[in-house]
């Protein structure tokens, strides 16, 4: 795809190393810019999507400065396929809406431009300015805690890049002679696989909480270590990202669980303790269940093999799995007061529910299936009768039979049920009916499949009239 692409993949540090030559280590307070012109980099445009390289040329030629930043140029010094394009440009919100039709400002605490080509996005983001004292309440604005309400300060490339988080993210592509701009040793770091934030951490963390989440996430996806610095201000500052609205948490969670380390993440999450923060019930149920983190090691472990192989995964079982323990912990609560199991889940899932919604967000399209699938699991074990073939053309089954296993590799019931809906599944009329009869007792050899209803021929005279006819 781009000269030397495999020796890159082989060895990315050698090679960012021979590509850059050797650094001293980053970390100092003003960080200089460092261009790296085409013929020193093997970063191609080839790797890129198209519709980013039109919004670049767009806003090149109505003479704007505009650079691809972030992670699709961390990513391809990597040897890894970008998947996102973020671009940044001199262009303010309102002059992109007006070069790009297929475009829409959306956000007030970030004002940003999505300029959209079918199921592609494409962000476009102003270059962001220091936040001052003097400046007006609708371009900035900061809490008692430090934490950014609102940042609409624009300001030069320089301001922009030192208002990054990470530096490995402050690196910047300029279509304008394919040189890579450095303006942390963003290099550096990407060669020493270490993830360091730019400026003091614990401010940065104030201002933005879900930095830690993104700290976390970058660690896993990109198996980088947290520089010192960067790491020792998580576990206190944690309690911070109780101030995040659920809504943002959800969609960070969703990027945190779907990227294809699920399970590391999750090891580093309760490991600085902002797991917690973010499912709070489901760590007090760990400590209460020895079958809790099993279950949902399993489920991320699940996640990340489908995400390898290209296959779809759902929120719904992801957050199915991490509510699960604490709604039965719940649930056995209330049985134990007398209330009968079914009404006791109905209620326990109400309730956690409504404890989690506190936390992160569950739209209404995947908190539904979710219960559904809870639902199914106290219908699984009852196969008498119709009741098999019933529960096997419900349209959350398969979910419900994965969950099941799940439940049982997790130690949290006895294995057994899984491999009768497994048997029943795969087998024909006669081997389905003699399952049901050595469940049910009923002679082997007659299915209960419920029989189609032949349906009566009405009378036409009933149907059209006393005398047949049709008016």
């Amino acid at each position: 795809m781009f000269k030397g692409f495999t020796r890159f993949l082989q060895r990315p540090g050698e090679r960012l190393k021979t590509l850059f030559g050797a650094q001293q280590p980053s970390g100092h307070s003003t960080p200089t810019l460092r261009v790296i012109p085409r013929d020193q980099h093997d970063v191609s445009r080839r790797l890129f999507s198209e519709n980013a390289l039109k919004v670049l040329y767009r806003l090149h030629n109505a003479g704007h400065e505009a650079y691809l930043v972030g992670g699709c140029v961390r990513d391809s010094l990597l040897g890894k396929v970008p998947k996102d394009f973020d671009i940044a440009t001199d262009a303010t919100p309102e002059e992109i809406r007006t070069l790009f039709r297929n475009s829409r400002i959306i956000g007030r605490r970030f004002r940003i431009v999505h300029v959209r080509f079918g199921r592609e996005v494409i962000e476009v983001t102003t270059f962001r300015g220091r936040p001052g004292d003097d400046q007006d309440t609708a371009h900035s604005q900061q809490s008692d805690d430090g934490l950014l309400l609102r940042d609409n300060v624009w300001g030069t490339i320089e301001e922009d890049a030192l208002r990054r988080d990470f530096t490995v993210n402050a690196l910047y592509y300029n279509i304008a002679d394919f040189s890579i701009h450095d303006w942390a040793d963003g290099v550096n770091d990407l060669e020493a696989r270490t993830l360091r934030l730019i400026g003091d951490p614990e401010v940065r963390y104030r201002e933005d909480p879900v930095r830690m989440l993104r700290a976390v996430r970058f660690a896993a996806k990109l198996d980088f270590d947290i520089e010192p610095r960067t790491e020792t201000p998580i576990l206190e500052l944690a309690p911070l990202l109780l101030q995040i609205p659920p809504a943002r948490l959800f969609e960070e969670v969703l990027k945190l669980f779907l990227s294809g380390q699920a399970l590391r993440t999750f090891e580093l999450l309760r490991e600085y303790g902002l797991f917690a923060m973010l499912f709070p019930e489901v760590e007090e149920a760990i400590a209460e269940r020895t079958w809790a983190r099993p279950l949902i090691e399993q489920a991320l472990i699940n996640t990340d093999r489908r995400i390898r192989e290209e296959r779809p995964v759902t929120p719904a079982f992801l957050y199915g799995a991490m509510l699960w323990p604490g709604m039965r912990l719940r649930a056995e609560r209330l049985e134990s007061e007398g209330i009968p199991p079914i009404p006791a889940q109905q209620t326990a899932s109400q309730q956690s529910i409504s404890r989690q919604l506190q936390h992160t967000s569950i739209p209404k399209r995947f908190s539904m299936p979710m219960r559904e699938i809870w639902d199914l699991q106290q219908r699984l074990p009852k196969r008498r009768g119709k009741r098999a073939f019933q529960t096997l053309e419900h349209t959350r089954f398969r979910a419900a039979y994965d969950f099941l296993l799940l439940r049982e590799s997790a130690g949290e019931i006895d294995p057994g049920l899984g491999a009768w809906w497994t048997a029943f599944q795969e087998g024909d009329d006669h081997e389905q009916a003699r399952l049901i009869a050595k469940t049910s007792g009923s002679p082997a050899g007659t299915s209960d499949r419920p029989k189609r209803r032949r349906r009566r021929r009405r009378n036409p005279s009933s149907e059209h009239g006393n005398d047949g006819r049709q008016e």
